[in-house]
């Protein structure tokens, strides 16, 4: 079975925080911007982590775990345990960090900076965990709105956001400067309301359903804060 885990980053986390960064955005933040993320009581900086037991990894499971090139951030330690226990059936292989999500708090408002998924690993309902997580800690925060930038042409990453009730309220012009596309700025008010924790409870249900399909267990202990 592979299991899932969101959690804080560390500085221990921070290598492979960069890696995955510039797998999926071509080096966005570099490892000093992400080490002033830890620094900063108004920042989240979340870390999605994946691992599978030795039993699904030896009878050949869950193969995007098993192949992964060479020198990605994925492979270093993912089939193998600590020298020092032993093998057990049961026992989950060190964990990988896969995913990534940060906000800023601003004022009343929680700006979304950074949500990625190693792209072996898209499609599958690990973006909606980590966004489900990111606008938690937004509630928690008791911050009123959540906004964000995103690429009008990223269809999927669109469609994630307005699942989550986001709708866009306006455009960056040419704020790519890779493409000199335009960015949409999206917005979702009422993070702060009551009623708001009884939607986060219903999503929460429906996505451990969805991963739970794609063979992924996420223990309710690692998936609040």
């Amino acid at each position: 079975m592979r299991f899932l885990q969101i959690k804080h980053l560390t500085a221990e986390d921070l290598n492979s925080a960069v890696e995955l960064d510039r797998l999926c955005f071509g080096g966005l933040w570099t490892l000093e911007g992400y080490g002033r993320e830890l620094g900063s009581s108004n920042s989240d900086l979340l870390g999605l982590w994946a691992s599978e037991t030795e039993v699904s990894a030896s009878e050949g499971f869950d193969s995007e775990l098993e192949s992964i090139e060479p020198n990605s951030i994925l492979n270093s330690k993912l089939l193998s345990v600590e020298n020092s226990s032993p093998a057990t059936p049961n026992s989950k292989l060190t964990p990988n960090l896969i995913g990534l999500g940060c906000l800023w708090a601003i004022l009343e408002e929680a700006h979304i900076t950074i949500l990625a998924i190693h792209p072996r690993f898209q499609g599958q309902g690990l973006g909606q965990a980590l966004l489900w997580a990111l606008l938690t800690k937004a509630h928690y925060r008791q911050l009123e709105r959540a906004t964000l930038e995103v690429r009008g042409s990223n269809l999927a990453a669109v469609s994630l956001y307005n699942k989550f009730g986001f709708k866009e309220a306006g455009r960056r012009k040419k704020y790519y400067k890779d493409t000199g596309e335009d960015a949409l700025v999206m917005w979702r008010s009422g993070i702060d309301k009551p009623e708001f924790k009884q939607y986060l409870t219903v999503e929460k249900v429906q996505i451990c359903d969805r991963l739970h399909q794609k063979n992924w267990h996420l223990a309710s202990d690692n998936f609040e804060f």
